[in-house]
């Protein structure tokens, strides 16, 4: 998928009136990277990306001064002692990365939700506010980061999937020529494949809801990210073999460093 293009237009942060809510919604959202082909590239005194688990998809960004939240589940005790975020991005409707209850107990003054239309919808419409919706392949700013919503889908592509196409987003999140991906439930698409100049991908890879490890490997092989992460691998029967998705993708490109975290702290060891 191509990210870079030419600056058109800038996007503006939320206000706090319902009635603008719809118009500024459209001024946020962007269709083109600011940063331009000459300046995307990763340089040698990039800012440290923290990922802090918490589970399953759920996750805490430490990114320089900015903090965010992936996929908020578990309540508010999920949070306790982390950074207030200054944007959380939803990826879908399921219960393992949409909890209404768990943005109803985070302190949202000031704070910017990134969803798709489907996750809108079943949120509480005193939270319209805060919420702003973005569809595949748009782009929005927030702070100083830009925020592209990449599809996320079931193949074949079916709308009686798991995860039909043009419902959810994952995320590439970019901020001076940085850039996350965030995955979401996606199978080995063409737009992940198509992917350039990531830093660090965070790679779902369970049954029956997203991929194999074999194919979360030729996925990730294709578009090279510098470090990968394997996130969302647990699935119907027990736990994904994350340590055999590192072997294939070193096995394919030694360069890619493919790193642990602990996204499951009750599992029992196998």
């Amino acid at each position: 998928m191509k990210y870079l293009f030419t600056l058109l237009a800038v996007g503006i942060l939320f206000t706090g009136c319902k009635d603008e809510e719809k118009e500024k919604q459209k001024e946020d959202t962007i269709t083109e990277n600011p940063y331009g082909e000459a300046n995307n590239v990763l340089v040698a005194d990039s800012v440290n990306i923290d990922i802090q688990p918490i589970s399953h998809a759920t996750a805490v960004i430490n990114w320089g001064d900015a903090t965010f939240y992936i996929d908020p589940v578990g309540g508010a005790e999920a949070f306790e002692g982390k950074e207030k975020p200054d944007f959380i991005l939803i990826t879908d409707i399921h219960g393992d990365h949409m909890s209404a209850e768990t943005l109803q107990a985070i302190d949202l003054e000031g704070v910017h939700i990134i969803v798709p239309q489907a996750v809108k919808d079943e949120l509480p419409d005193e939270m319209n506010d805060v919420v702003r919706t973005l569809e595949n392949g748009a782009i929005t700013r927030v702070l100083d980061f830009y925020i592209e919503a990449i599809p996320m889908y079931n193949l074949p592509e079916d709308p009686e999937a798991f995860h039909p196409k043009g419902r959810g987003n994952g995320y590439v999140v970019e901020k001076n020529g940085q850039r996350l991906y965030i995955a979401g439930d996606t199978e080995n698409i063409p737009e992940m494949k198509e992917l350039e100049n990531i830093e660090i991908a965070l790679i779902p890879m369970n049954l029956p809801y997203t991929m194999t490890v074999e194919e979360a490997a030729d996925g990730v092989l294709a578009f090279a990210p510098e470090k990968v992460i394997p996130y969302h691998f647990r699935g119907q029967e027990g736990f994904a073999d994350v340590e055999k998705f590192k072997e294939l993708v070193n096995e394919g490109n030694t360069a890619i460093k493919v790193k642990m975290l602990e996204w499951y702290p009750d599992r029992e060891e196998e």
